[in-house]
Parts: structure tokens; C-alpha cells; sequence
């Protein structure tokens, strides 16, 4: 049984359970609602939380804890000799799970039949062939022990699934009959209830930690993998980045400093951009326009934020960069030999950044108390020097704030320098000639031949965590900022 199906019989079970403790209610009194403690609705929902709730919960401790049992019950069935030089268990692994993802894949789109898929002496090369018809990426020819260890995989993933099903339904019908059985006149549902929506309230609020723990520590396990296989030292201060696909990458050099260099080069002139433009927008329409005209300059000016990155990507590359090439390329200065570039990426970026920059310098402007400006307009002062000498001092921590906010956006872009940047690492200070990003290498890393159980593929996740490190440090100095200038007039 599938996941949607097994989330739609619970819901279903919830729903009937509904029906019938309401009604049960309002048969234990006689059909007199004044007879009741509390609204018929509050049992109805008393037997349809018992339902969902444990059901739901057990449904999400399974999936997380199933993985666990079955790659250490799959890790005893690889010899030592499957794995390579270099690699782990933990990537070899990984490839037993893509292997097993992609007979999958195969047996759903009919490359290959069930039969086929379990066969253990499947030839090995027809075996890659079909997987990788199935779209699923296989780096070298499969193995017997991995083709063995994928098998296994799967009979055990679809035990494992047919029980959790059970075991789900069977608490959701216990849950409601449990509920349904306590269902009576004097029976406290509503205190009950309210009692079980406040800890689900909580619950979805430790999501988000609960979220960026998980990210953190997926990030945190392979980049320490990566720092097994390649020396940190050479990955940190390392000049060359030249990952070598061939093999085990065991030629590549992977030093992050032409990436940080391309990344903090785009966003300072995506802010260069950005700040001057967002900044004199903000104080024109705080300090300048009028009622009618900010209502309609402000929206509008605010649709930048909602256009697709990819959008901006195809405006760098097909209008920005051909322009700049002609004023600057062969035909004009002849400083710029393409018009993938960092000023191309950096000058797009930079109009994507105008609303960000904007719209918090507007808010944190207008949040400056009127009496700072009438004290200044009763001693005599134009509104223009109100803004420049009152104003802009005091909404200067909290603009700052703004800017590195948009700084950690620039940071993080992705489809803008791939499409407008090049993908050229080197360090130079020309910005027409093309660079990359950090981020631009994630999904060239992600995406290409390497295999997974190499430094080229598990460097990723290395610069990953470069990038969470300095964009955590931005967020974390801005929302600094930002709180000591909010204290200031509170």
C-alpha cells in the first residue's frame, strides 16, 4: 500500500469516527445537548484526534526508524571486498539505495518485470543498461554484491511498508473505539480536546528547529566524510579548483578560494547595485511621495521579489549580457570577451535585490519617531536635511541590517550566476571575464558523472556547509543589528 493511500484510509477512519462520537454524544443524552458537558462537535473531534494522532504519529517514527534497521541489516550482507579503496560502507550503501531506487524505477516503467528485478543472476550489464534507461544515475556497472544488497533492499523496504500499514490502521481503528468508549454525557471532551491541540500547536513549531537540526547535521555527517577523503587543508586554502571526473577523483584539486572569491565578487556588485537604487527608493517613498503615488510604486516596485530567479537568468543571458558585450566586447572597449560575466550576474542580481533593500529600508525608516522629524523641522531644518543629518542616522543600524540580509540572498543565489556568470573559477579582478559561485558548483557537483563514493561528488556538501556557515554569520549579524535598533525606540 502506498503512503497517499495509507494517509487517506487513516483521514477516512478520523472522519467516520467524527460522525459517530458526535453522535454517540447526543444519544448518551437523550438527545437533550443541555444534558452534555460539552458541544457535540468537541466529541466528535475527542475520537477523531485519537484516531489520527497516534496513527500519524506512529506513521512518522516507522519511516524514520525503518531506514535505520534496514541499511544495518543490508551493511552485514556486503563483503568487504565490494568496497573500494577510498570509499566506506556508508557509500557503498548509498549506492545499494540507488541501485534499489532505480529497479524500481525500471519495474514501474516496464524496462523490466518483477522477476527480472529479484533474479540474482541477472547479467550485470543489462542490469546498468535498464537502470539507466530509467533515468536512475548509475556511475560504473553494477556489481553482484550491490545487485544482491539492492534485492534485498527491496523485499525488506516492502516488508517493512506492508506491516507499517498495519500497524497504522490497526491504532487509528484502536484510537477511535478508544474514544468512542469513553465517549459519554459527562465526559470532558472539550477540555480534552483543547488540551491535545495545544501540544499538536507545539509539535508544529519544533518543526522548524526540528528541520534545520536535520539539515545541519546531513550536511555536518558528509562533509566529514569528505575531510576523510580529501585534506581539509588543501580543500580551505587551496587556489585551483580542477575536479577531475575520471576514476575516483583522486587527481582533482578542490580549492574553495576561487569559488568564495567569484560569490563574494557577484554579490558586491549585485549590492552595489542594489543598495544605492533600493536605498533612494525607500527614502522617496517614506519622506517624498504621496499617499496615491506609494500606494501604487510600492506594489509595484515589490513585484521584483515575486519574479522567478530562472527568469532573471534568461534576462542576464539573452538581453544583459549581449548588451554589456556590445559597449564593452570586440565591437566597443574590447575588455569583455563574452557576455557571460561577473558583471552581467552581478548587475541582474542586483535588480532582483532592489525589493529586498527597499522594502526593509521602508519599513525601518518609517518606524523613526515623528518627533525626531518635527523637532527637526521646528529648528528650521529643509526635509531634506532631516533626512540626511535625523533620519538616515537614526534608521542607519537598522539599514544595515537590510543590506546584509540581501547580502546573505546574493550569497545564495543559484540560476542567475549559472546562466549569466559562466562557470569559470579563477581569481581575478576583471569583472567581464566569467567566474562561478559556490552555489553554481553544488549543482554541477550534484549533477554530473562523478561517482558518488568520491571527494568530486561529496565535495558538495563540504561547500554546502561553507555556504550555511557564512550566510548564518550574515543572518546572524543583521538580525543583531536590526534588534538593537528596534530596541532603541521602543
Amino acid at each position: 500500500m502506498s503512503l497517499f493511500w495509507l494517509v487517506v484510509i487513516v483521514l477516512a477512519i478520523a472522519v467516520v469516527g467524527y460522525v459517530v462520537g458526535r453522535g454517540r454524544a447526543l444519544a448518551s443524552a437523550g438527545g437533550d445537548m443541555r444534558h452534555l458537558h460539552s458541544l457535540p462537535s468537541y466529541y466528535g473531534s475527542n475520537v477523531a484526534m485519537k484516531a489520527a494522532v497516534p496513527a500519524f504519529l506512529i506513521l512518522i517514527v516507522w519511516l524514520l526508524a525503518q531506514p535505520f534497521f534496514i541499511n544495518n541489516s543490508i551493511s552485514g550482507m556486503i563483503p568487504d571486498s565490494a568496497i573500494a579503496e577510498g570509499s566506506s560502507r556508508g557509500l557503498v550503501l548509498a549506492e545499494v539505495r540507488r541501485a534499489a531506487r532505480g529497479l524500481d524505477n525500471a519495474v514501474a516503467s516496464g524496462l523490466m518485470d518483477e522477476d527480472f528485478a529479484r533474479n540474482a543472476r541477472a547479467d550485470f550489464n543489462d542490469v546498468t543498461t535498464r537502470l539507466k534507461d530509467a533515468g536512475q544515475i548509475v556511475t560504473s556497472q553494477i556489481t553482484q554484491p550491490i545487485l544482491r544488497a539492492a534485492q534485498a533492499y527491496r523485499v525488506q523496504v516492502a516488508t517493512g511498508n506492508f506491516f507499517m500499514s498495519i500497524v497504522v490502521i490497526l491504532a487509528a481503528i484502536g484510537g477511535a473505539l478508544w474514544a468512542l468508549r469513553e465517549t459519554n454525557a459527562d465526559f470532558r471532551a472539550r477540555n480534552t480536546v483543547e488540551k491535545g491541540v495545544r501540544v499538536i500547536l507545539l509539535s508544529a513549531a519544533s518543526i522548524a528547529i526540528l528541520t534545520t537540526v536535520g539539515i545541519v547535521l546531513s550536511l555536518v555527517f558528509n562533509t566529514a566524510e569528505f575531510f576523510r577523503l580529501y585534506p581539509a587543508s588543501d580543500f580551505f586554502f587551496g587556489l585551483t579548483w580542477s575536479p577531475s571526473f575520471s576514476g575516483r577523483g583522486g587527481s582533482s584539486e578542490l580549492g574553495i578560494i576561487p569559488l568564495l572569491w567569484g560569490t563574494f565578487y557577484i554579490s558586491l556588485v549585485a549590492l552595489a547595485v542594489a543598495v544605492p537604487i533600493g536605498l533612494f527608493a525607500a527614502v522617496y517613498l517614506s519622506e517624498y511621495a504621496g499617499p496615491k503615488v506609494r500606494a501604487i510604486a510600492k506594489p509595484l516596485l515589490e513585484i521584483l521579489a515575486g519574479i522567478p530567479t530562472i527568469v532573471y537568468g534568461l534576462f542576464a543571458l539573452l538581453t544583459v549580457g549581449p548588451l554589456l558585450l556590445s559597449v564593452f566586447g570586440d565591437g566597443g572597449l574590447g575588455i569583455m570577451k563574452a557576455g557571460t560575466a561577473v558583471m552581467t550576474a552581478g548587475l541582474v542580481m542586483g535588480i532582483m535585490l532592489i525589493p529586498f533593500v527597499s522594502s526593509l529600508s521602508d519599513d525601518i525608516i518609517n518606524a523613526v519617531p515623528q518627533a525626531m522629524r518635527d523637532g527637526s523641522y521646528g529648528l528650521g531644518a529643509t526635509k531634506s536635511e532631516t533626512v540626511k543629518q535625523v533620519i538616515l542616522p537614526a534608521a542607519l543600524p537598522g539599514i544595515v541590517g537590510a543590506i546584509l540580509l540581501a547580502a546573505s540572498r546574493a550569497i545564495g543565489e543559484t540560476m542567475i550566476v549559472v546562466l549569466g556568470a559562466g562557470a569559470a573559477a579563477r581569481l581575478s579582478l576583471n569583472p567581464f571575464e566569467a567566474m562561478t559561485t559556490v552555489t553554481a558548483k553544488i549543482v554541477s557537483q550534484l549533477t554530473g558523472d562523478a561517482d558518488f563514493a568520491s571527494p568530486v561528488a561529496l565535495v558538495a556538501f563540504a561547500l554546502g556547509m561553507t555556504l550555511f556557515v557564512v550566510t548564518l554569520g550574515l543572518n546572524i549579524v543583521a538580525l543583531y543589528i536590526v534588534r538593537k535598533y528596534r530596541e532603541q525606540y521602543d
